[in-house]
């Protein structure tokens, strides 16, 4: 060391956090061995706040912002001389952390990989993937402090998100089990989800002196496969329902069409009728089942006899011919 270096590293300092980066929340004032020098000055900006580390303890933060007078042990040239033995370096050190009190504002998330649960309404396994925007602020330095950031020089907004990210899956997970969300009702109910998410998370932020100032979801995604069986399930669901529109089951609908198909296909035959429980005629059974659905008596309700014909029409278990008769012969009674 020179010995302009040394009579440099007397002199009272001003301590600032200058150029201030986005992505920085907590920023290690660099003084050279950490000997910040009596009556040094310290400035804090507007949106910023200061931890102060002083002979390894933590002696406070300053949350407004101004001027201050910092008063330390070392006095310039008497503490050198003194620690000589200890290469002129003092033991009285003073560390100065600046952080961020500004939101952190539209910090883009994505769920790392599908969060998997049971869907609410159709009881089979999906994978749903999101993604959103947050707001953060550091709520209680000293707690971010002491339990996250340690003697780190730096802490960024990149960390913030990997922590939101390492307790969002989880969470999401346990919600939509709780709330039992069906994936048909997901997209309708975002805006509830980001609340209800945000207070959740929140919960566990506060321990941490983080607090989340918006959460919001802004789409979801789910998987080819659950897609698909989504919509099987769909599927079946309206062919249900317009079968019990029509006075049917489903199964008797499905009994139906598959013996309308083991008809048509003679090498399938003993096979299907074994299968569906009919006898081994199955084009004089077919007939015989198709007559007995569409018997018409003056205590049936014609209304639901032609909703009946037009379902087994549209799934062409009659055919237009049959169809027309049947009608004719309802209206014929009416």
């Amino acid at each position: 060391m020179g010995l302009g270096d040394f009579f440099k590293k007397q002199l009272s300092t001003v301590i600032e956090w200058k150029d201030q980066q986005p992505e920085l929340l907590l920023y290690k004032f660099p003084a050279p061995t950490d000997e910040v020098k009596n009556a040094s000055k310290l400035i804090v900006a507007p949106g910023q706040g200061c931890i102060l580390v002083y002979e390894g303890e933590i002696k406070g933060f300053i949350s407004d912002e101004g001027l201050f007078d910092l008063q330390t042990d070392n006095h310039p040239f008497i503490t050198n001389l003194l620690k000589l033995r200890q290469l002129f370096e003092s033991e009285h050190k003073l560390r100065i952390y600046f952080y961020r009190k500004a939101d952190i504002l539209n910090q883009p998330w994505g769920t790392p990989s599908p969060v998997k649960y049971l869907d609410g309404q159709y009881h089979i396994p999906v994978e749903l993937g999101a993604y959103g925007n947050y707001s953060m602020r550091i709520a209680d330095p000293l707690l971010l402090f002491r339990d996250i950031i340690g003697s780190r020089n730096e802490y960024t907004t990149a960390d913030t998100k990997a922590l939101l990210l390492s307790r969002l899956p989880q969470t999401l997970i346990s919600y939509l089990a709780q709330s039992k969300l069906s994936y048909l009702d997901i997209d309708a109910q975002l805006d509830r989800l980001s609340s209800d998410l945000k207070a959740q998370l929140n919960a566990g932020f506060s321990d941490l002196g983080l607090e989340l100032k918006d959460f919001r979801i802004q789409g979801t995604s789910f998987d080819k496969e659950t897609q698909q069986r989504i919509g099987k399930i769909a599927d079946i669901t309206a062919e249900s329902r317009a079968a019990a529109e029509g006075g049917l089951s489903y199964l008797e609908i499905e009994k139906l069409k598959a013996l309308r198909d083991a008809a048509r296909n003679e090498a399938g035959l003993a096979g299907a009728g074994l299968q569906l429980g009919f006898g081994m005629d199955l084009g004089k059974t077919l007939n015989d089942k198709k007559e007995e659905l569409t018997a018409y008596s003056t205590t049936t309700d014609p209304v639901v006899q032609l909703q009946k014909l037009k379902l087994l029409l549209d799934e062409d278990i009659l055919t237009q011919e049959e169809f027309d008769a049947k009608k004719k012969e309802i209206l014929s009674k009416m």
